[in-house]
Formats: C-alpha cells, structure tokens, sequence
C-alpha cells in the first residue's frame, strides 16, 4: 500500500514507546515495498495579514514578513499535525516535500515519487503529494481522528465548481538559489467546515471494501481507498457546497 496516515496519540491511549512505537508498528505492516505518508504541514509560514486565531498587529505583517526564517525541510516543525506526524518527519529514510505550508513527509518505496516536485501555488491540488497517491490508487487511514482531519478532501476543493469558490494571495518565506527570499503564490481558499459531513456521507454510502473501521487501544479508526473518497467529495460539493 501507500497509505496517507492522519493520527492522534493521545486517542490511542497509553503507548509503550509512545510515537515511536506507532511508526514502527504501521511501517511493520506495509513492509519494505509499502510507502508510509504523513502530513507535516507547517501553517505558521503563512502571510500573517491572513491570521484570524489569533491575529497579529497589521504594523507587525512587513516585520514578519521580513525576518521570518525560511522554510527548512529538516528544521521547520509541524503545526497542529500531531506527535506521531512530528516524530515520522525526522527518522531516517523519511523524505519531505519542500512546499512551506503543505508539506508531507514519506518514507518506503515510493517515497520520493510521492513528495518530489510539490508545486509551490495551489499546494493541495494537482501539483501536490495527495494527487499522487491518488495517482497510486493509495489509501488514507484516520487513526484516532475524523475527515475533519482528512486532508485528502482538499484535493476534491481544486477539482470541483462551487458557489464563491475564490483563489486568494498567499505568502511564504523560502530559500532560492542560497537566498531566503518572501514569495507569493495564488492558493484556494480552502475550508474543512464540512468535511465531517462530507465523510460521514462517504461512509454510508460506501462497501466494505473502499471503507474498513476498526480499533487501535482507544482510538476509532477508519481505512479507506483515497480515489473513491475524493470522487465522492467532488460530486458532494458540487451539488451542497453553497
């Protein structure tokens, strides 16, 4: 498989060895020719004149435009992605897409063909690693979170017409030819607000075998085949998206 793993820790409960173990047990069961694939994204490399929870001073936008550092692969953290996504970023064989906002991590066998190439406008459309694993026939497993944490939703936003469906400036600090330069680039603007809904549909009208649920210790987990949920999600926001 390639599968895009979504996961919270603290929904499994008590882990011996913790994020650790979990990586190791997931790579354990795709195996040597699977590929493991985590979101690391890092959202507090965003323009800040687009900051909402909380905002910044407007005279404070130019200052951290400004001084920011750039976007590092190796040394900028996640934000709000998790323990286990955080920890799987930095082990050895893992390699991560060089976008500053929406970068996954991988490791296995088809890692570097799932993060190379992220193009760095629309960071979550075509250019990105969640079309290439829909390119693979992958899968995304929900471990211990809900679609609202499912990122492969955002793939069917850039394939489908809705209502008020607006392309917005974003920015980012990154390093071009040695410099660290701040760029702006075109981005959706993109929401989760329903993709619980969203999922939930998928899921009652999907078999056995797009969807699988089950339990790790305490946490609700869902498999399920990336494909048929983003071609579900596309045909839902073109007839409910308002």
């Amino acid at each position: 498989m390639v599968i895009l793993v979504h996961s919270s820790l603290s929904s499994i409960g008590w882990v011996s060895g913790g994020p650790v173990a979990v990586i190791h047990a997931l790579e354990d069961v795709i195996g040597p020719s699977g590929t493991l694939v985590m979101p690391t994204h890092s959202t507090s490399l965003t323009d800040p004149s687009n900051w909402k929870n909380p905002p910044i001073p407007e005279d404070w936008w130019q200052i951290f435009r400004d001084t920011v550092p750039a976007f590092d692969p190796d040394l900028t953290p996640t934000r709000s992605m998790g323990t286990v996504a955080e920890v799987f970023r930095k082990q050895r064989g893992a390699v991560r897409s060089d976008h500053p906002q929406w970068s996954f991590s991988a490791w296995g066998a088809l890692a570097e063909a799932v993060v190379r190439d992220h193009e760095l406008a629309f960071g979550m459309g075509e250019g990105s690693p969640l079309a290439r694993i829909y390119d693979l026939d992958g899968y995304v497993l929900l471990l211990g979170v809900g679609h609202d944490n499912n990122s492969s939703i955002h793939l069917a936003e850039y394939r489908c017409d809705y209502p008020r469906k607006a392309v917005a400036q974003e920015g980012a600090p990154v390093t071009i030819k040695g410099e660290r330069q701040w760029v702006t680039f075109n981005e959706l603007d993109l929401s989760t607000d329903d993709f619980q809904s969203i999922g939930q549909a998928f899921e009652e009208s999907a078999g056995g075998e797009i969807i699988r649920r089950g339990n790790i210790g305490l946490a609700e987990c869902r498999l399920m085949k990336q494909r048929p949920l983003i071609d579900f999600a596309i045909k839902w926001m073109s007839s409910n998206r308002s």
